[in-house]
């Protein structure tokens, strides 16, 4: 060493610490590659992703492997810095090596590496993977023996790193992606892939029409009455009842019957010999399986029915591919946005698809409907120009018909 010029040394020295900047800002980069865009670069045939992930299987012998060189070329920089502080001021310039050294590792083997690493980890880590993948090759024996020491350390503490797996999303992280992903595909788009989502977590008593807004007709009705709804309905399949609607006995599909009025002969006796057989869905069916049951089926409409056997609402079709597509097929808006940025909510719409529209998080556990949560957190029926905080949202009762909220103003969050 002493037989080196200073200006070697100084060039070794900066050798040295390009490599500290090599390893701190591969390190980063590794460890803050998107694993999903990784994959589908693996699945795009590059190599340099392919190398990538081939190491981050095992991180702990990827980490192990990048320490022992950092450590290494960090200690033989602070030796090689000690001697040229020696060679130029004598054992006095030792402090003031130190400090400078401490200060260029920082900034030049640091700082600025590893900043870069986090903006553009690709530009880094798919590089330096072809340069690890031989290396832990030459260097396994040594990064064997650390991790062997390392791993038995963590076992202590009650963590296998050979027995980890990489966390893959859960749904409500994936929901989480997809509403932040609103430059990448258009509103709708995200809307739809936000319902299907949904129809995981949710079950048929979410989006069902409640019981006392079923429309269906009562057998016991006069005739003339009778007809006239069928005339009029906007419902493609109607529930038939006697005197409740817990006394189904069938589903009509209009069309079929809309030719058969006007013979001679129509009578009651003709609807129920072309009703549909009824259909009863358990309350706490999840949305993803009555799909599934609809289309073995071959139906359309079914009743929800409780523990007891009463009718608690009705779902179709429809509604199921409504949570799917949203406002494609949604003809009113429950929930409009006024131009100072609060919302005027139909007291009817549901908990889910009002945190889907918003993007809020009122909880879903409890009461299907805005109107059941608001009565619900106050235990009682509000009257109108009530002004409540539901669950840190500010809201204003507009209006109110009989026991049920029928109108809301959430205000602008602050």
């Amino acid at each position: 060493m002493n037989d080196l010029s200073l200006s070697v040394l100084f060039g070794i020295l900066a050798a040295l610490l390009l490599l500290s900047a090599f390893f701190s800002g591969s390190e980063t980069a590794l460890m803050t590659l998107n694993r999903y865009r990784l994959l589908h670069r693996v699945k795009q045939k590059h190599k340099g992703a392919i190398k990538a992930n081939r190491l981050l299987k095992r991180p702990d012998r990827l980490i192990g492997l990048i320490l022992l060189g950092n450590n290494f070329v960090n200690i033989l920089a602070s030796s090689l810095a000690t001697v040229i502080a020696i060679r130029i001021g004598g054992e006095q310039m030792i402090p003031a090596a130190a400090g400078l050294l401490t200060l260029a590792v920082l900034i030049f083997s640091e700082v600025t590496p590893k900043t870069l690493a986090a903006i553009k980890p690709e530009f880094l880590a798919y590089p330096a993977a072809w340069i690890y993948t031989p290396l832990l090759k030459l260097l396994y024996p040594i990064v064997w023996v650390v991790n062997l020491i390392a791993n038995l350390l963590l076992r202590i503490v009650g963590v296998n790193a050979a027995k980890h797996k990489q966390e893959s999303l859960n749904t409500e992280e994936l929901k989480s992606i997809v509403s932040d992903a609103k430059n990448l595909m258009p509103a709708r788009y995200q809307n739809m892939l936000l319902g299907i989502l949904d129809l995981e977590s949710a079950s048929v008593e979410d989006i069902m029409t409640p019981r006392n807004e079923i429309i269906g007709i009562d057998l016991e009705d006069p005739l003339e009455s009778i007809i006239h709804q069928i005339q009029n309905s906007s419902h493609a399949r109607l529930p038939i009842y006697k005197k409740s609607i817990d006394r189904v006995v069938g589903f009509l599909h209009l069309r079929t019957i809309i030719a058969l009025i006007n013979q001679p002969g129509f009578d009651k006796q003709s609807i129920t010999d072309n009703l549909a057989k009824p259909f009863f869905i358990p309350e706490n069916t999840p949305l993803h399986q009555q799909i599934q049951t609809f289309k073995a089926e071959k139906i359309r409409i079914g009743l929800i029915v409780d523990e007891y056997g009463d009718v608690q609402g009705l779902i179709t079709l429809d509604d199921l591919l409504q949570v799917i597509v949203g406002e494609l097929v949604s003809e009113v808006a429950d929930v409009k946005q006024q131009k100072d940025g609060s919302y005027l909510v139909d007291g009817s719409v549901t908990v889910r698809e009002l945190n889907r529209i918003t993007h809020w998080e009122l909880p879903t556990k409890g009461p299907k409907t805005l109107n059941g949560l608001i009565i619900e957190y106050m235990e009682t029926i509000p009257e109108p120009g009530t002004g409540i905080n539901l669950h840190g949202y500010r809201l204003e009762i507009i209006k109110r018909e009989k026991n049920t909220i029928k109108l809301v103003k959430f205000y602008p969050e602050e």
